[in-house]
């Protein structure tokens, strides 16, 4: 037993100075290093953008860019889930909003407070009727042109070329921009007719007859 404990306190006494000698004793480097080398990245972009000019890359890109955004204007994104009315549908729209802080005038004072509700139909008036079409569907353009002048309302298309149309039949036509109106009014089928009734719009899906 006696030796047992002398073996294990030497055991003991051997750790501690190992763990002594090996936290105050410097190694040194064990591997060769290399110094980090980071390129001038907006030199690498120039050279590379030199490279594509001189190889006329860059022409045409802007050539294809130029194209890309002609072809978006002439025909932009159709706005989506719009479908031909086969049912007619009539709501009315509460343009009504809920002021979130107060509105001053250019003197400061308040018009109106926050909390407070506005109707805009109460300050403004609708002269014209906004009409929703499909403008690559020959009928609801048809419909649209005959019923509606430019006076009476502005035509809107949620599909088609706006500029086509135009070109076409000598008026000016819009185009429901990622179907920012259609989705307000929350029109799902064309044609549909918004147009003011009082403090709030009208709005209506118009079936045409001879066109389900």
């Amino acid at each position: 037993m006696k030796r047992a404990g002398e073996t294990f306190a030497i055991v003991a006494m051997l750790s501690a100075g190992l763990t002594s000698s090996i936290q105050a004793r410097d190694h040194g480097t064990v591997a060769q290093t290399f110094p980090i080398i980071e390129p001038d990245l907006l030199a690498t972009i120039e050279t590379r953008l030199k490279g594509m000019e001189s190889r006329g890359e860059i022409d045409r890109m802007n050539a294809l860019f130029a194209k890309r955004a002609e072809a978006k204007i002439r025909r932009p994104t159709p706005v989506s889930g719009i479908s031909p009315a086969t049912d007619e549908r009539v709501w009315n729209y509460d343009p009504t909003i809920t002021i979130d802080k107060d509105v001053r005038d250019q003197k400061g004072n308040v018009i109106a407070r926050a909390g407070q509700s506005v109707n805009p139909l109460d300050f403004v008036t609708m002269r014209q009727a906004l009409v929703f079409v499909d403008g690559d569907s020959d009928a609801q353009m048809a419909w649209a042109t005959k019923h509606y002048g430019d006076l009476k309302a502005k035509i809107i298309l949620v599909k088609g070329s706006p500029i086509e149309e135009m070109t076409a039949r000598q008026r000016r036509f819009y185009f429901d921009q990622e179907g920012r109106l259609t989705g307000k009014f929350g029109i799902r089928h064309t044609p549909a007719v918004a147009e003011q009734a009082g403090r709030v719009v009208r709005v209506s899906e118009v079936v045409l007859k001879g066109a389900i």
